[in-house]
């Protein structure tokens, strides 16, 4: 029974339902049973409904923020209204009926198997982190780290949520790395910046019920520093653990891709062996794996798809056509053009590559030219081609399988007026 369809929260992450038990009430395991359904419902409704109780009530008595020991934070806010405390730009306080709060709470209830007391003691340890270590405004902050190039949020995925895409390949380069962890001090700016990247993704959600409310992370480990760099893989995990305590339930899946073979054997094992959120692919296999969360058209070229950094031409609206080609086959794509003074555009990814492509114009007319535009060759990356159409025709698109496998084909075209050459000049 997946979690987010009890209560009027994250429905995106609907279509991805988690298959653990772990996570269920012990009385919701035999799942045929609809009485023991419904009593897991029951027991989870009332479960937030004390949960918004102890908060509320934390709120207006005072002591969301109170610590026993006495220091807060190294730059409190001594003028902050408990009635005006926000996690993530949603108020906390349920009583003021913003519909992002339920969609939070549940978030530290699901952390700690919808058990009040812990969940709440979570939550208040959450805030209390945020001040001290300053995170409110943290994504606009400039950081002397050098790291900024290493992460981005581009792109959705099939049910919208932000992607965030980290690449350590800039790591292996033993100057840049010893730089980048040579001191302690170089040590929290990394931390800091991982932050950084999680609170950029953050900004993207909307956390209100049928939205966003949660993160996919892609990973890319190419040329990435091997396992002798030891304080990459120390302040990585040191981070993980702190994002699984401090931001509970904001990331839907980690996924590790172009993964070294000694990196795949281990992780492989942990990620069968345990209920967990993390997805490891090795080289051959990044496109697959992307495809089952992230749209081809979302996808970025360097991992197979269609997405381009800077594109003039196509938006994620453009609609994509799905082609397969079997093993030892043929597939033709044709796109004909009845109107002249205009330029065809197209892009074409086949997943895997390992297939032969060709483009030709073959004009209407019997007596004109075709015309080569694209040798055959072997295709090793998403392709984009143009080509002025001065008579009608049709452009043809030759894609040749001599593998064994059945290849799935991601396609794309559109036709835009265009003034001649010669007439510009």
């Amino acid at each position: 029974m997946p979690e987010e369809k009890v209560f009027p929260s994250d429905s995106a992450d609907e279509a991805y339902p988690e298959p653990s038990k772990k996570n269920l009430d012990p009385t919701c395991q035999e799942l045929r049973n609809p009485d023991l359904i419904e009593q897991a419902k029951q027991s989870r409704k009332k479960a937030l409904l004390q949960f918004r109780c102890r908060v509320e009530d934390a709120i207006i008595s005072n002591y969301i923020l109170e610590d026993t020991k006495g220091k807060i934070t190294s730059n409190p806010k001594e003028n902050l209204n408990p009635r005006d405390i926000t996690l993530w730009g949603v108020p906390l306080q349920p009583s003021k009926g913003h519909e992002g709060t339920d969609i939070v709470l549940l978030k530290f209830l699901r952390s700690k198997e919808f058990k009040v007391s812990e969940a709440f003691n979570m939550l208040r340890r959450t805030l209390k982190w945020r001040k001290e270590f300053d995170v409110e405004g943290i994504a606009d902050e400039k950081l002397d780290s050098g790291l900024e190039n290493l992460s981005s949020v581009d792109g959705e995925d099939k049910l919208g949520r932000p992607v965030c895409y980290e690449q350590f390949g800039a790591l292996k380069n033993r100057e840049f790395y010893n730089k980048t962890f040579g001191t302690q001090k170089k040590h929290e700016e990394f931390v800091r910046w991982k932050i950084q990247s999680m609170e950029k993704g953050i900004q993207k959600l909307r956390f209100r019920p049928g939205g966003a409310n949660s993160i996919l992370q892609v990973t890319d480990l190419k040329n990435s520093p091997g396992p002798a760099m030891k304080e990459l893989r120390s302040l990585n995990k040191k981070t993980l653990a702190l994002f699984q305590e401090k931001y509970p339930d904001l990331i839907f899946r980690n996924i590790y891709i172009n993964v070294p073979f000694w990196d795949f054997v281990s992780h492989s094992l942990q990620s069968q062996n345990s209920n967990s959120k993390f997805v490891f692919a090795r080289p051959a296999r990044v496109t697959q794996t992307l495809l089952k969360y992230i749209a081809p058209e979302n996808i970025p070229v360097q991992y197979g798809g269609l997405k381009r950094e800077i594109d003039d031409e196509f938006s994620p609206n453009d609609k994509v056509v799905s082609l397969s080609v079997r093993g030892g086959a043929e597939q033709i794509i044709r796109i004909p053009v009845a109107e002249t003074g205009v330029t065809v555009v197209w892009d074409v990814a086949v997943v895997g590559y390992e297939v032969n492509y060709k483009e030709e114009f073959i004009p209407d007319d019997d007596c004109s030219y075709n015309v080569l535009l694209q040798v055959e060759k072997k295709m090793r990356e998403s392709v984009r081609n143009s080509f002025y159409i001065y008579e009608p025709g049709k452009i043809v698109i030759t894609i040749h399988n001599g593998t064994t496998k059945k290849k799935k084909i991601f396609f794309r075209h559109k036709t835009k007026p265009t003034l001649p050459l010669y007439i510009l000049k």
